[in-house]
């Protein structure tokens, strides 16, 4: 099947991509990295009367520092983000999710912004944010706002973009002290979508815990940030016991449904498992024993 027939515009200033869109509205679709947007233009499931690609726009890349933020540009391939070693020293937790993102064509041509904006609940870099209580930059003609992200993920495919809107970049603050942080995921075959995946990522302060981020992947309408496993471990001792009672607080965040690749029994004992074992290396990693 082909696409509808579609306007294309590929301006070369942000400017201008916010100019169109601003014209345009509901009728625009951004393209970045198109991994997702075009096969269902394929299938006919969107049909934007115009596409504004945003790959000549410069500014929208890189990985660099911003005082006690890391700033992602919303135009980093997922392939850039897992060899960059900005991230790999201060983020792992985006290293480590960077490999399992789909396949090797996708994590080529992919981008962070693209896949955060889609807003898929099975797709990686949501729980990630989540756990990282990353912020997300959104521009528009009329200027710039900045949003959380647990209040950027509305439901499944829906954010609080506006048509009008682009992601430009994502600010993740800082880990303080010893930090540590990995990303795990079930899936039947390389590339497909994730069965359960778990983001964790956890903060050390004098032998306790200062700080966990716990998001969970593909086992609801949108990526789960689970705040009541997150708050349990805040001030606690990392012990077996502290993870065990997480994990088991973040099994019950979780609203799997039953389907081909397990029930929603299954799925949650995997959140349980997966958490456990992520705040397990987490913590090795921070204390320097991996």
């Amino acid at each position: 099947m082909f696409p509808s027939a579609f306007e294309y515009s590929a301006p070369d200033s942000l400017d201008q991509a916010l100019a169109v869109l601003a014209e345009r509205g509901d009728e625009a679709k951004v393209l970045a990295g198109g991994q997702s947007l075009i096969p269902l233009l394929k299938l006919r499931f969107a049909a934007p009367a115009m596409l504004v690609d945003v790959n000549r726009v410069p500014g929208l890349n890189g990985v660099a520092e911003e005082g006690d933020l890391i700033a992602v540009g919303a135009l980093e391939r997922h392939n850039g983000l897992a060899r960059s070693d900005l991230l790999k020293t201060t983020l792992p937790l985006m290293t480590s999710a960077a490999p399992l993102v789909a396949d090797p064509l996708v994590r080529n041509l992919g981008t962070i912004g693209g896949s955060l904006a889609h807003a898929d609940p099975a797709g990686d870099w949501g729980s990630v944010m989540l756990a990282l209580e990353a912020q997300f930059v959104l521009q528009s003609a009329r200027g710039e706002r900045v949003v959380g992200a647990s209040d950027f993920f509305v439901d499944t495919f829906t954010t609080v973009l506006e048509p009008t809107e682009i992601v430009t970049k994502v600010r993740i603050p800082r880990p303080r002290g010893s930090s540590g942080g990995t990303y795990l995921k079930l899936e039947r075959k390389v590339g497909d979508f994730a069965t359960v995946g778990t983001a964790v990522q956890l903060e050390l302060d004098n032998g306790t815990i200062r700080r966990a981020g716990i998001g969970l992947t593909a086992v609801g309408s949108r990526n789960i940030k689970a705040t009541e496993a997150e708050a349990s471990l805040v001030g606690a001792e990392p012990t077996e016991a502290a993870f065990a009672e997480a994990a088991d607080l973040a099994s019950r965040a979780a609203e799997p449904s039953s389907d081909l690749r397990g029930s929603a029994e299954y799925k949650r004992g995997v959140v349980r498992t997966f958490v456990r074992r992520g705040l397990a290396q987490s913590l090795a990693a921070a204390r320097g024993d991996d």
